[in-house]
């Protein structure tokens, strides 16, 4: 099969389309020809590398344990192992294609991968590949950071900074179906599509501050971590609830060795102190469970992915210079149906 090839860390640059072997199922795997597989920044981390902590958590030390990049894809399953019971062959699915919550690659980035069962659902017929394969990752990261404050009160007021990526996006809309009314900050050429995602309030973030603006919210989901955890305590309500994702935007925050983990873990102490910076108090979903809420949300038209365009398999390196030197209006899609 045709596959995206990462033979060391370092630039897109050097990634290269191969010719490797199909690979083989597990017992409990499923093997998916890939339709669409997406590009987010966690996948630019591991082809790069860096922050270099995550070379010990799972991504490999000198070099990546799994040569081919990508988690996100959707498809179509071609074979399955001997013990799966929840996919047939030419089901459409979707998913991520690494197990558990850690920084590798999971060889999504080429015309089949094998993947657990667990971590499929089955595409909406209403949703096409390229819809599908925008999802998984951002929203696992969505959903396991809107579990719920500890005071159990219904979010009424939230604000996404950030709002125009992949994860703000989601985040946006998720929390509209739970009758949120959200406001979301991001620059100015993305606030008409926050509004056609349902913002109420679209905020340009480079103009604006929004933790100055005297107004409280019950949520604050930060992104970029563009402001300190400080700033934006004042823009929350006595009983909000802060939550950082925290994005390096693509290694600009100068941090290469631990990256933004030293800004969690002091969030994590002050905690003990801050009632705004404690986290969800539910447990964390498993991926199998994520994956059919993330199935759901996308069949009763909750979340509505946005593309902002799509590269063959061998334009990788032209995917990765978009991703991350252009204003994205959506994810960036790889098809590798037309390797060529």
């Amino acid at each position: 099969m045709k596959a995206v090839f990462q033979a060391r860390y370092g630039p897109p640059e050097m990634l290269e389309v191969r010719d490797v072997a199909t690979p083989v199922v597990g017992d409990e795997e499923v093997l998916v020809r890939v339709h669409a597989a997406s590009l987010h920044p966690d996948v630019w981390h591991v082809v790069r590398g860096r922050p270099f902590v995550l070379r010990l958590m799972g991504a490999g030390f000198a070099r990546p344990g799994n040569p081919i990049p990508g988690t996100d894809m959707a498809g179509v399953v071609e074979s399955v192992g001997s013990s799966v019971t929840r996919f047939g062959l030419g089901d459409a699915v979707f998913g991520e294609t690494v197990a558990g919550h850690q920084w590798t690659n999971g060889g999504a980035f080429a015309e089949f991968v094998a993947v657990h069962q667990d971590q499929l659902a089955v595409k909406p017929a209403g949703v096409t590949f390229e819809e599908a394969a925008a999802v998984p990752s951002s929203g696992l990261i969505v959903l396991q950071n809107l579990r719920g404050p500890h005071s159990g009160r219904p979010v009424q007021t939230a604000l996404v900074n950030g709002a125009g990526g992949g994860v703000g996006a989601l985040a946006l809309q998720i929390l509209k179906s739970r009758g949120s009314r959200v406001t979301a900050v991001d620059v100015a050429g993305k606030l008409e599509m926050l509004r056609a995602l349902g913002a109420d309030e679209a905020i340009d973030g480079m103009r604006e501050d929004f933790t100055r603006r005297q107004v409280r919210y019950d949520l604050i989901v930060d992104v970029p971590g563009n402001h300190p955890a400080r700033s934006c305590r004042r823009a929350l309500n006595p009983d909000g609830r802060y939550v950082l994702i925290g994005h390096e935007n693509y290694g600009a925050s100068g941090r290469p060795v631990f990256g933004l983990i030293p800004r969690f873990l002091g969030l994590m102490l002050l905690s003990r102190f801050v009632k705004q910076f404690r986290g969800p108090d539910l447990p964390m979903p498993t991926k199998k469970e994520a994956m059919a809420a993330l199935g759901d949300l996308l069949e009763n038209g909750a979340i509505t992915p946005v593309i902002d365009s799509s590269f063959r398999l061998a334009e990788v390196r032209e995917a990765f210079r978009h991703l991350v030197e252009d204003e994205l209006h959506g994810k960036v899609i790889l098809t590798p149906l037309n390797a060529g």
